[in-house]
């Protein structure tokens, strides 16, 4: 019996593009098959770069928005850090002329808190008192042009007279900024004009002179102007100070609407138009073709393929030294596992190629997750993301430091905890560097602990700081000072000489007591030998003295103290009762001025009954005679 096969129907014909392509693959010779499993790889490297390219230039676009914002939102903050900085000089004139006008300071106290305002903020040049007269009782700083230090306490020219600034001020009453005249070697400035008024008359006015280039240099924050080419302008545009840069093209070969720079500019309250502040952004990036960027993936692109085929020729040869390697990593595995420390594996470009169960727990986040990220990682707090680029980059550069660097870490649950990185070079078997191994340990309860710590430390400083007492410490037998606070140093400065005259002049003790006679060559303590527990447990002694350099009464105490490392010390508390011995004086002098009119009074009394007594015998021997 034969069987007979019928061919299929045209409903039942397989021709889906699944077989067919299975069908054409199989009758390919095995070189011609290898031929298009590696036409295809280089097909998708090709995609791939196109894709990059347009990337690329979506990116751009995405850039020059966000610098654009960024900019603006930075001119803004910039404009506030000048404007609270020209507040600040301008609230504290005011106080000054307020007191001159009440006069509640003299001209040698107002001359030297004006030298101390222009020592304090190096923007201030200059500052001038006009009076109502058009004199100038007081003029420190530098020289301006139109008040000199001859013109003090003198009449000023006719065209000083007539300045803008002043007049305005004088006139309208409020404060006024103006710009100078530009006459001969011209210098930026501003004019701060400050009327000093009393009620129903006008004393003048204050005159200020601000460096533009001060306020450029002092009022800027710092990453500002890192930033951005930050300038100073006046109201035409005129470049006062800062850097000046001009519009130049990014790249030759791109459009108008890739080619634009960001760059903003607002007028600085309360100056008002007559100070700009502009910022221009630095070139950040030189388009695609011009890029390194765009080379860099052309290069890759090449060296991809290039690696394809290197790839599909030592694949095989491989294959066996995994084996080999296989058992060995697992070993090795087995062994790191083990450590409570966290380890980190990174290539050259900063690629993770390996962690250990420890890394995985401090941070929550699996190996499957980590290897083969590159920055930012997702264990980077997202507010420290520009810092730890920073580090990352020290670190691929072989610029980290031998003490290791602390960072902050994010675990999985979104917890942050303290961390400290120790990198070293990984040094493959040939003798070459291959990348980067970071061991991670958590610090977050040793630095908890030293933060106590410094809060301990600043909370103990700012209440002696904020004594209105002097208070120094020194070690007997030295003239090392261990401690003062501020008001000591604004009273004696920072040398011991004062705690040694003030032990002087109270007749105590003295913390160095040295014998200096002819037949001793020693220096030895008066205190030495006795036990310092019972010196430190002895009350304190104090005394009254007069300094004349001060010009004031203090009440000097004194006690023995065991200082930190062990050494004995003295600390000697200074406090001002000059406004105590004067009211004791005055309380001393109605004291005896109300004896003395006691006395009086006693004696009229006297004489009055001596009086009465002798005019009785008078009277009647009088009219006897009569």
């Amino acid at each position: 019996m034969k069987l007979r096969l019928w061919p299929l129907g045209p409903n039942r014909t397989n021709t889906s593009p699944e077989d067919i392509a299975k069908k054409w693959w199989k009758k390919l010779t095995p070189s011609r098959q290898d031929r298009f499993a590696v036409l295809a790889p280089l097909f998708a490297v090709l995609l791939f770069f196109l894709v990059i390219m347009t990337a690329l230039a979506y990116l751009r676009l995405e850039e020059i928005e966000r610098e654009q914002v960024a900019v603006e939102r930075d001119v803004e903050y910039s404009q506030q850090s000048l404007r609270l900085r020209l507040l600040e000089r301008q609230e504290q004139l005011t106080r000054l002329g307020r007191e001159i006008a009440n006069k509640e300071i003299s001209t040698d106290g107002a001359r030297r808190r004006i030298s101390s305002l222009l020592n304090q903020y190096p923007e201030v040049q200059g500052v001038a008192w006009i009076d109502e007269y058009q004199r100038v009782p007081i003029s420190v700083g530098t020289t301006n042009m139109w008040v000199d230090k001859n013109t003090v306490n003198t009449q000023l020219p006719q065209a000083a007279a007539h300045n803008i600034s002043i007049q305005k001020a004088r006139k309208t009453r409020q404060i006024v900024y103006n710009q100078p005249l530009k006459l001969g070697t011209y210098t930026p400035l501003l004019e701060l004009a400050i009327p000093i008024t009393e009620p129903g008359a006008s004393r003048g006015a204050l005159v200020a002179e601000i460096s533009v280039e001060g306020l450029y240099r002092y009022a800027l924050p710092a990453e500002m102007k890192a930033r951005y080419a930050l300038s100073l302008r006046d109201a035409k545009g005129m470049l006062l100070a800062g850097l000046g840069t001009d519009r130049k093209k990014l790249s030759n070969y791109l459009p108008e609407w890739l080619n634009r720079q960001t760059r903003f500019s607002m007028p600085v309250t309360p100056v008002g138009d007559d100070l700009i502040i502009q910022a221009q952004g630095y070139r950040t990036s030189l388009g695609i073709i011009d890029s390194g960027l765009f080379w860099l993936v052309t290069i890759l692109s090449l060296m991809t393929t290039w690696m394809l085929i290197a790839n599909w020729r030592h694949s095989r040869r491989r294959m066996q030294a995994q084996k080999t390697l296989l058992t060995e990593t697992n070993f090795r595995r087995a062994m790191e596992n083990s450590m409570l420390t966290g380890m980190r594996a990174m290539d050259m470009q900063g690629r993770i190629t390996y962690i250990n169960a420890a890394f995985t727990q401090m941070t929550g986040w699996s190996e499957t997750e980590l290897l083969g990220r590159t920055a930012p990682f997702p264990y980077w707090p997202d507010e420290d993301k520009n810092h730890l680029s920073a580090v990352l980059a020290q670190e691929l550069s072989g610029k980290s430091r031998p003490s290791g660097v602390q960072v902050r870490v994010k675990r999985r649950d979104g917890n942050i905890f303290d961390a400290r990185l120790y990198v070293s070079p990984l040094i493959d078997s040939w003798g070459t560097q291959s990348g980067w191994v970071t061991s991670m340990t958590d610090i977050t309860e040793p630095n908890r602990v030293r933060e106590q710590l410094s809060q301990s430390h600043r909370r103990f400083t700012t209440v002696l700081e904020a004594l209105d007492a002097s208070i120094s410490v020194a070690p007997l037998g030295s003239d090392e000072l261990l401690f003062t606070n501020k008001m000591y140093r604004q009273w004696f400065g920072n040398e011991s000489g004062g705690h040694l005259r003030l032990v002087a002049e109270a007749g105590i003790p003295p913390s160095k007591s040295i014998d200096e006679s002819a037949d001793s060559s020693d220096s030895v303590d008066s205190l030495a030998g006795l036990p310092v527990q019972d010196i430190t447990d002895n009350d304190a002694e104090s005394a009254e003295i007069y300094i004349s350099a001060l010009g004031r009464w203090l009440e000097v105490r004194t006690r023995y103290l065991s200082w930190v490392d062990g050494r004995l010390a003295q600390m000697v508390i200074a406090t001002d009762i000059t406004a105590r011995r004067f009211a004791e004086e005055q309380a001393a002098s109605q004291a005896e001025r109300a004896q003395t009119a006691s006395r009086m009074i006693t004696m009229g009394e006297m004489a009055s009954s001596v009086a009465h007594e002798l005019n009785q015998p008078l009277t009647a021997i009088n009219n006897y005679c009569t």
